[in-house]
Order: C-alpha cells, then sequence, then structure tokens
C-alpha cells in the first residue's frame, strides 16, 4: 500500500495552504499559483485575487516543493510538468485537490483544482437523471465525454460510475491522471483506481493490463495518442463498455479527433470500427449563471443511430450537426437548444446565451 504524502509546515507552505482552504469555503474550482500575482482562485468561472502580496520565486518554490511527494519533485525537475492528487487537512475535514505543476521562463507554477469532497449529485450538477440512465443501461460499446478543460467532464464521468456501482455487481477499473474522485467501496461492485504515473506507465498500459482483470467497465481518463485510441476501440468491440473524454468544442468535433489518431491511410477502417462501437457523445459547457453563484451546464448530446452511425462511416461529419436535430426523438439535442432552455428557465441571462449559441435567431423562434 502506497503511504499518502504528507507536505512539510514551512511558512511558505502555509501561504498555499490557506489559500487551498479559502478556495474550498468560497466554492472555487481553482487556486492559482504564478510569480508576479497575487494568489489567484477561479469562482464561478471568474479569476479572483487573494488578498496578500505578488508571489515570488523565493515562497513559491520552495511551497510547491514541499506540497510535493519526493519522488514526483525529481520528475518535475527533470520534465518541467506534473500532474498529482493531494490531500490535506483543510479545517480538520480531508480536501482532495487534482495538482498541475509548470515552468515559466525560469518560474515554477502550479494550478490546484478542487475536487468535491464528495461525487456530487445529478441535481447538483444539472447532468439530466435520464441520459445518465440511459448511459448506465449500455452494456458495451464506447462513450465519449467532450468539452474544453474546466467543463465538467471528470464530474459527470464520476456521477456516472458511482451510479453504475449501485446497479447489478459489475468489475470497474478506471485509468486517470491523476485519480480525482475517490469511490467508495459497495456490496456487489468491485472497483480499482489506478493512477498514471503511479501505478501504471501510461493509458495504453492501463488498458491493456486492465483487459486481463476481468472488466465489465473501464474508465480511461483521456484520449490523447493513436494506442490508447485503438486499445479503447478495440476493447468497446469485444464486448466491454468503455467511458473516456476528448477535449473538443462538440460532438463531431469529437469523432473527427478521434480518427484523426489515425495515420490517413488507416482512417476509412477506423470511421467502420467507430460508426459500430460509437454509442454516444456527451459534449458540455459551463456557462456563467444568472445570479452568478455557480455555472450552468450546457449539453450536446449525440447517441449513435443509423444516420449518425452512415456520416461516421462515410466521414461525411459535417452531417452530424444535422442529425442531432433530427433526433430529438431519440434524446439527442444540440448546444443551442440546450442553451436556450437555460435562458428560459431563467438560468442565464441572454447576454450570456446570445455570447455562445451559434445561431442567435433560434433563440426568437
Amino acid at each position: 500500500m502506497i503511504e499518502p504524502h504528507l507536505p512539510q509546515q514551512s511558512e511558505t507552505t502555509a501561504v498555499i495552504r490557506d489559500a487551498l482552504a479559502a478556495a474550498v469555503q468560497q466554492g472555487a474550482s481553482d487556486l492559482h499559483v504564478v510569480v508576479g500575482h497575487p494568489l489567484t482562485l477561479r469562482l464561478n468561472g471568474r479569476l479572483q485575487e487573494l488578498p496578500g502580496p505578488v508571489l515570488t520565486d523565493g515562497i513559491v518554490a520552495p511551497a510547491l516543493r514541499d506540497l510535493c511527494p519526493p519522488e514526483r519533485w525529481q520528475l518535475f525537475q527533470a520534465e518541467h510538468n506534473l500532474d498529482f492528487a493531494l490531500e490535506l487537512d483543510i479545517n480538520g475535514q480531508p480536501g482532495r485537490f487534482r495538482v498541475n505543476y509548470f515552468v515559466n521562463g525560469e518560474h515554477s507554477g502550479g494550478c490546484f483544482r478542487v475536487i468535491p469532497a464528495a461525487i456530487p449529485s445529478f441535481q447538483w450538477a444539472g447532468f439530466p437523471v435520464e441520459v445518465a440512465d440511459r448511459l448506465t443501461q449500455i452494456r458495451n460499446g464506447l462513450v465519449l465525454f467532450s468539452g474544453v478543460t474546466g467543463a465538467g467532464k471528470t464530474t459527470s464521468l464520476a456521477m456516472i460510475i458511482n451510479l453504475l456501482m449501485q446497479g447489478s455487481g459489475l468489475r470497474i477499473i478506471t485509468v486517470e491522471e491523476p485519480i480525482e474522485y475517490v469511490f467508495p467501496m459497495r456490496s456487489g461492485s468491485l472497483i480499482t483506481q489506478r493512477e498514471v504515473g503511479r501505478d501504471v506507465q501510461s493509458f495504453a498500459d492501463g488498458l491493456k493490463y486492465g483487459l486481463r482483470q476481468d472488466p465489465d467497465v473501464i474508465l480511461v481518463g483521456e484520449i490523447r495518442d493513436k494506442q490508447t485510441a485503438q486499445m479503447a476501440l478495440s476493447a468497446a468491440e469485444t464486448g466491454h463498455l468503455v467511458f473516456s473524454t476528448l477535449h473538443t468544442r462538440d460532438a463531431k468535433g469529437a469523432i473527427s479527433r478521434y480518427t484523426d489518431f489515425f495515420p490517413q491511410n488507416v482512417q476509412n477502417e477506423i470511421r467502420g470500427q467507430l460508426s459500430q462501437s460509437l454509442q454516444a457523445v456527451i459534449c458540455q459547457h459551463l456557462l456563467p449563471s444568472f445570479d452568478g453563484e455557480k455555472r450552468e451546464l450546457a449539453l450536446e448530446i449525440l447517441y449513435r443511430n443509423s444516420p449518425i452511425a452512415s456520416a461516421i462511416r462515410s466521414g461525411k461529419t459535417d452531417s452530424i450537426d444535422r442529425n442531432i436535430l433530427t433526433g430529438r426523438a431519440d434524446g439527442m439535442i444540440t448546444f443551442d437548444e440546450s442553451i436556450k432552455r437555460l435562458l428560459q428557465a431563467g438560468k442565464i441571462d441572454r447576454e450570456t446565451a446570445e455570447r455562445f449559441v451559434t445561431d442567435t435567431g433560434m433563440l426568437a423562434r
């Protein structure tokens, strides 16, 4: 068993700890630690500086070193980038953070993503329960969650996996970088969470060895390369339910991005495989709410049906937007329609809606 790293409590580390406590208490999503700027939160999508001095190397470098396990700090020194999970005592309660260290010129910096203490409810996140129920009824195939960084993909997947664990007994394997949400043990289900860089060398290796561990469901934190994309597709074809994420702005972009991992001469074959194995694409955006208290979830939802499968197979991704529109009866929805519903429900204002829709005229229709 790997013992958790216990950060040193130096004066400089205390500065970061206090800021992380403020992030948790205020409901911020991130804390930014950048030399030349004060400590800065992202609160409800907006940057907000905390009271205090402008950060210097003398504050940042020692604090980042003390918060990081020694062996990971050595890796950061060599590669200038590092992802890891951090757990701290925040006012007597465990606080978890996804951490990224980076080098900016000659300075070290960090971004700390706040992980909620418990897996949120679908109602809190604004994720439709009927969509979650439908996804957990899929027996095999590939389900992709896409969206820009910070769109809540990891949280949505955590809620889906948690729901799966409450049903019939399933063997679930996750491969994450780093592990964010820790799933509670539930009678009848069996889950193992493996962290890239600690338990396994890469997402592809996690998939490769995970397939030998009798899985029903596999969660791959992110598809970043051809090898992981190929193995995820193969796992989906051989009777497993595979969830993963891609950084794209819409559903058709996720399909194009997946195909683009592969050389041109095999893309027709990959499109054929995708047309049969891809079950759904859920694309997310978080929009500023009307009252500024939180951000509202807008979704584009694509489910595979005959027209969608045909468009994927033929490479006619431009027709996918139209197929989503005509697939309303199958539960599909475009971003524009999702944003319009948020506006009609009074959850966002018209200015926000007009800024994010592709067709402002549809708001009046």
